[in-house]
């Protein structure tokens, strides 16, 4: 029996999403487990696996393409009824066409548009075989699904061209001086959902920086004295478990920083979190990511940590959700293992700000009689959104944080 396979829902927010990869060809079989497609949401890059055994007849959705909760994007079948003994080229040029080159350094051409800014559908080889032709995409009508531009409709439309317009001659070019390269090698879908979502933060969202220390010799002295209990069963305590509860406790006294921008100025609008989430950077084989620690404002020490813990372990297992990602107006990122005294982070997209944690340092500084005295600090860069804080607030947000990790005791206290 032929069943159509569907762009699944991956988060109760999720509405499209852009198929990233096929990882299975038409006309080859599967089992159940076995990774079918790479799905990319503004999020996460998800691997959506098969549930029982089957054969893929055909994709109806080349990769690529941004497509809408429940469309269907493929046939399959669980007996292999209706699959072709061995999958066909998408497309083919004609047989007199001679062949376009490809070399391993050649550069993508972009996507091409209508003069209205509509993008044009084709296929990356129909716009290099249409730039060769001089063929302009926007007189081509595609015969592909959604009127996809493919190469024979390129070469039908350079025969047909009046003559009256002849093809451009191409235009003498100096050889090209080709830099040596060691490797070159296609980048994970994790790689490029973090490189798109973190370009388009940094140029829409108008950062701005905050740096300051923090006294950390009373909270070292606390976290180890935690840690010297290994009989009463409770999670370890790192800094960055008091680092999160100290944000927590800012975040509940000035709920006017659990803030996000939402849409694009000057028509966008500020939305009110009130769950106190907070996001955790995680370095994981695969990338960092910076899933979100539910109401980390309001959670006990202990329970902090657990959770942190938990949340860190399903990142770098790679068994993170859409929803795990969702929320959240602050994230904090420690590298202080990473021996670096200060870390100007970039914010997530959707949030609003971000606390670059680093390494603690010592450092003798004069007391009030002018005599060194030997200090542990960690410095703190706080990264905010201009659109909705000036430097005023979030400065009182900082100075938030380092009075809890400079008082740690208040940070046992219930919330």
């Amino acid at each position: 029996m032929v069943r159509e396979l569907v762009m699944p829902k991956l988060g109760l927010t999720m509405t499209e999403g852009v198929l990233a990869e096929w990882r299975v060809s038409p006309g080859q079989s599967f089992r159940s487990g076995d990774v079918l497609l790479v799905v990319e949401t503004d999020k996460i890059a998800s691997e959506v696996e098969a549930d029982s055994d089957g054969v893929l007849i055909e994709t109806t959705i080349p990769a690529g393409e941004t497509v809408a909760v429940g469309t269907p994007i493929a046939r399959w079948s669980a007996d292999g009824a209706g699959a072709a003994p061995a999958p066909e080229p998408a497309e083919a040029p004609a047989a007199k066409a001679a062949p376009t080159p490809v070399t391993a350094n050649a550069r993508p051409l972009p996507a091409p548009v209508r003069t209205n800014g509509e993008r044009i559908l084709s296929t990356p080889l129909a716009r290099r075989r249409a730039e060769g032709l001089g063929v302009d995409l926007a007189m081509v009508a595609g015969s592909g699904p959604r009127g996809r531009i493919k190469v024979a409709d390129v070469e039908m439309a350079a025969q047909t061209r009046p003559a009256t317009q002849p093809a451009p001659q191409p235009e003498a070019q100096a050889p090209k001086i080709e830099t040596p390269v060691a490797e070159r090698s296609k980048p994970t879908t994790l790689q490029a959902t973090a490189a798109r979502r973190l370009t388009a933060a940094k140029r829409d969202v108008p950062h701005f920086y905050l740096a300051a220390e923090a006294e950390v010799t009373e909270l070292a002295a606390l976290r180890d004295r935690l840690n010297a209990d290994t009989e009463s069963g409770l999670p370890r305590i790192s800094m960055t478990h008091l680092v999160l509860a100290a944000v927590g406790r800012a975040l509940a006294a000035m709920p006017e920083m659990d803030r996000v921008w939402d849409g694009e100025p000057p028509g966008g609008a500020i939305l009110a979190l009130d769950r106190g989430d907070i996001g955790m950077a995680v370095d994981t084989p695969r990338g960092l990511v910076a899933p979100v620690l539910r109401g980390a404002a309001a959670l006990p020490l202990d329970r902090l940590a657990a959770e942190a813990a938990s949340l860190t372990r399903r990142a770098r297992d790679g068994r993170l959700t859409e929803e795990d990602f969702q929320g959240g107006a602050v994230t904090v990122s420690n590298a202080g293992m990473h021996n670096v005294t200060y870390m100007t982070s970039i914010i997530n997209p959707g949030q609003s700000s971000i606390l670059g944690v680093g390494s603690v340092r010592s450092v003798f500084r004069p007391d009030a009689a002018g005599a060194p005295v030997l200090k542990r600090e960690l410095g703190l860069v706080l990264s905010a959104d201009h659109r909705l804080f000036d430097g005023v607030t979030a400065l009182a947000f900082l100075n938030r944080i380092i009075a809890g990790l400079e008082r740690p005791l208040r940070l046992l206290r219930a919330p």
